[in-house]
């Protein structure tokens, strides 16, 4: 873990606050496909993304519903984060980077801008027509999916209109408790800190519990980007956050709707394909040393996302 300053890179990890709570930074490329710079063109945009992360996670799964494959580009960076951050390989489902041949992600941050101060996060939507990223914060590039690239895709859509602002206020709703809030768990330096967060964690756990007992999906009976961005969150949950961010007073699949949920998402057509356990668990296990000293991986737990969800 580490973060450029002007352009340089320094080994520090992320800075806890005077409570030893986690604080996720701020993303900081915003730009938007659609726009004068940045037109919707099949072949233009790369994505840089890690198969291990559950934000990057998001655009791969939306990717592969809208049938982007031949519109958007994609590769993968090396599952063990070390000292230098994400770097490229040519492991099990990574490649060298194609476009430039840089070592490191933090190579295309300083292309893009040669003073970039900030965190190197994934994903990276690259416009290679114009030799810079467009946006790296996960939630505007998931929706970029499904609206400038719409004219590309075969037609599904994740934010139909009658369930657009449900599936917007779902995703927001779940994205502290939830999303970061395994993270704030996982992070945190205080037991105040960890307390709060594993309470958030389970008290959204629950909710979502509740919710998917009387529907198929978060937001109806249909898959809307909520359910994507829950589903990254939830298909991790198991076998690390559990464990590795001791997020432990219950396991997934103690939730019979929210393990069919988990199911059900995985077995739809185009999905699975986007998932690696592998690099998840070498991810999280290896990479954070500060939690996991040893770095030893985990062989479990044995989890059958191929069985019947009976959610249909």
């Amino acid at each position: 873990m580490g973060l450029l300053v002007d352009g340089v890179w320094h080994t520090t990890w992320y800075k806890p606050d005077t409570k030893g709570r986690f604080v996720r930074p701020d993303t900081v490329f915003r730009g938007t496909v659609g726009s004068e710079a940045h037109p919707a063109e099949a072949g233009r945009y790369h994505l840089y993304v890690a198969w291990a992360c559950p934000w990057a996670h998001r655009t791969l799964v939306a990717r592969a519903l809208y049938g982007l494959q031949d519109v958007v580009s994609f590769n993968s960076v090396d599952a063990f984060m070390t000292d230098q951050g994400w770097h490229f390989s040519d492991a099990d489902g990574c490649c060298p980077d194609p476009l430039f041949g840089a070592s490191h992600l933090r190579d295309i941050y300083v292309r893009a801008d040669s003073k970039y101060t900030g965190r190197v996060t994934v994903p990276v939507l690259w416009d290679k027509a114009a030799g810079t990223i467009v946006n790296n914060e996960s939630k505007e590039v998931l929706r970029m999916l499904g609206t400038a690239f719409a004219g590309l895709g075969n037609g599904v859509t994740l934010i139909p209109d009658d369930l657009r602002d449900a599936s917007d206020a779902m995703r927001d709703r779940i994205y502290e408790p939830l999303n970061n809030g395994v993270y704030r768990a996982g992070f945190a330096r205080s037991q105040e800190a960890y307390d709060a967060a594993v309470g958030d964690v389970f008290g959204i756990l629950d909710e979502l519990e509740e919710i998917l007992g009387r529907t198929r999906f978060l937001c109806g009976d249909r898959m809307t980007e909520a359910d994507v961005c829950a589903f990254t969150t939830l298909f991790r949950f198991d076998p690390v956050y559990h464990g590795h961010f001791k997020c432990n007073r219950r396991r997934i699949v103690d939730y019979p709707n929210l393990w069919g949920f988990v199911r059900d998402v995985y077995q739809t057509p185009g999905v699975a394909e986007t998932c690696r356990l592998d690099h998840i668990t070498e991810h999280y296990y290896r990479s954070h040393e500060t939690i996991n000293p040893t770095r030893i991986v985990p062989v479990g737990p044995d989890l059958d996302h191929d069985a019947p969800h009976g959610r249909g």
